[in-house]
Formats: structure tokens, sequence, C-alpha cells
């Protein structure tokens, strides 16, 4: 991945540079879409005593370092949130199934939003999900191991058209993905939007009868799964243009006053860090 070169992120602003006690002061704000836990020293015990094959993807320098370990994820996720997302991937990777979690994220943000090439973009998503896949064996019961994977095939299954993922299976490893991080982790905004969004996906797609039929899609449960996101994380810009999306691909045009309301709220929110501001300009790019 390292020798294909990746954009920069266009909005550099210092305060999205979490620097020292920042990055643990801020970090409430910055996850509370995911419920990421921060990684001090006694997290990463927890998850080493909990899988210790973790061990076997790490640095030797490292591997019975639990500060150095946390010093380093902690970098990792200080890149990823300042938008330096090659850096964020490029340490996540390095650190094994334990940096899976900033690794992919970080991927699957840079290849939705700055990527250009189209098929390096599907290659990020791959490689993201795959990395997900992988440290869900190993870490079964951390909910952004799932989601990340979730995420990143449906992005995945976006780039190459729903209609195609549907024939490929991907819709059932993505909802069941989704289904297993709200099952860990009920309060996982983020996953409560994405799982919305498969709904609204799915019935677009195939229409409501096969959809609820075949993949248990309903327009009522993802209405009610939007409003639980944005009542988790009122701030987030993403859940309200997803919300937005999402209504245009179940009614069309007929709610279309609320559509523009999401997308001007979602436009007018103030981002805690890149990520943030790559949906809050993608929510301004849609009411031009």
């Amino acid at each position: 991945m390292s020798s294909h070169d990746w954009n920069e992120f266009p909005f550099a602003d210092s305060a999205f540079e979490y620097s020292g006690a920042g990055l643990m002061r801020g970090w409430s704000r910055l996850h509370q879409g995911d419920c990421e836990p921060f990684p001090d020293a006694a997290r990463i015990k927890t998850l080493l005593k909990a899988s210790p094959q973790l061990v076997g993807g790490l640095p030797q320098e490292l591997s019975n370092n639990p500060k150095a370990l946390a010093e380093a994820l902690q970098s990792a996720w200080r890149h990823y949130h300042a938008g330096q997302f090659q850096k964020a991937y490029e340490e996540g990777v390095a650190l094994g199934a334990l940096g899976a979690v900033v690794a992919a994220k970080a991927a699957g943000i840079y290849a939705n939003y700055l990527e250009d090439d189209e098929e390096f973009a599907k290659t990020l998503f791959l490689d993201a999900a795959e990395r997900a896949e992988e440290a869900s064996g190993i870490m079964p019961r951390e909910a952004n191991t799932h989601y990340q994977r979730a995420y990143n095939l449906g992005r995945y299954s976006q780039s190459i058209s729903i209609a195609k993922a549907l024939a490929q299976g991907l819709a059932g490893k993505v909802k069941d993905s989704l289904e297993t991080v709200l099952s860990l982790s009920p309060d996982h905004a983020e996953a409560n939007t994405a799982l919305a969004m498969f709904h609204c996906e799915v019935i677009s797609s195939v229409g409501s009868v096969v959809g609820g039929l075949t993949y248990g899609a309903k327009r009522d449960a993802a209405i009610r799964l939007f409003d639980k996101s944005l009542a988790l994380h009122p701030e987030s810009a993403i859940a309200r243009m997803e919300y937005g999306n999402g209504l245009l691909l179940l009614f069309g045009d007929k709610r279309e006053d609320e559509v523009v309301e999401l997308y001007e709220s979602a436009a007018a929110a103030e981002p805690a860090d890149a990520m943030e501001k790559l949906d809050i300009e993608q929510a301004k790019a849609e009411l031009e």
C-alpha cells in the first residue's frame, strides 16, 4: 500500500492535532461515534491477557511493553485524527491485529473521501476489511474490529454497485458484522447509522418485498436506527448526511425538505477531527 502515493488531507488544522495529554482529553468526543476505548497501558494489558495471540503480530521490542505499545497506538490515532491517514495506516499495520482498527479506519476514510483512483480505493477497502476480519477472529469481543469489517465491505459494495454486492453475497456479511457490533456495543452510533443505510440500500436495490423477505430490510427499522444514531451522537455530521441519503433512497423527492434540512444541519456542524471535517465538506458540496 505504501508504494502508492496517498493524497494529502487538504484541510489541515492545528485544532485536529491532539498532542500529549490532549488525545486523552479529547477522546470521548472524538470517539463518541464508535465507542473505541482509550488505548492506554491498562487497556493494552487487558487486550493482551484476553488474546495472547496478539503478541505474534507485534514488533519484538514492543511485545512485552504495554506502555510502549500504548504510545505507539496513540501515535497512530493522533495521525488519524489529524488527517495523516497514510501514517496512521502504516503505524497501525505495524502493530498487527492490535492496530487493525486504526489502520482500517484510516484506509477506509481516506479511500472514501480522498483517493482519486477508484481501483486503488477498492483495494484499500478490501485490505481494511480483511485486516479487520482477521482481528475480529483474534479479538471477537472488540466491537470495532467487526465494525471496520462492515464499514469497509459496505464502502466497497457501494463502489461496485449495491446490486453487484448483493449478487456476491456481501450484504449478509455486512449485516452480520453490524449486528455483532450492536450486540457488543448497543450505543455504537456509527453502527446504528450503517445498519440503517443497509436497510435503505437493499430496499432501493431490490424493493421492499424482496428486501424484507431475503435480507430482513425494513423502512421503519431504518428510520428507527437513524433516529437512535442521532440521539447517541447529536454532533455527528455523517449521521445527518446518511439520514438524508437514506430518505432519498426510500422516498425519492417526497421528503426532499427533510433531506435538505439534514444536509444543512450537517454542513453547519463543528468538526473535532479530520474525518468530521471531510463529512462536513461533503455536506456542503451536496448543497451546492
